[in-house]
């Protein structure tokens, strides 16, 4: 197994946490979580496909960059909702 399959493998797992954790919670801050994991699980594919792919740009981190601040105003919108709500 090579260092990208090992990354795809992780990230898969991270994945399927993910998917599992939406689909089984009923509390919104778990379901949050969940969407967390998967959002990081396309992180790691991003950096490992920009890493092991020979390309000499950091598309892969360029667009980690924007899932992760995609993630944090996902993350402040639905918990202020969640506060406004109760």
């Amino acid at each position: 197994m090579n260092y990208l399959e090992s990354y795809l493998v992780v990230s898969s797992i991270l994945f399927t946490f993910g998917i599992f954790a939406v689909i089984t919670r009923k509390n919104a801050v778990a379901i949050l979580m969940g969407i967390e994991l998967i959002l990081n699980s396309a992180n790691v594919n991003f950096i490992a496909f920009n890493r092991f792919g020979n390309f000499n740009v950091l598309d892969g981190h360029v667009f980690s960059i924007f899932v992760v601040v995609l993630a944090a105003a996902e993350a402040a919108i639905a918990l202020a909702i969640i506060i406004n709500l109760f």
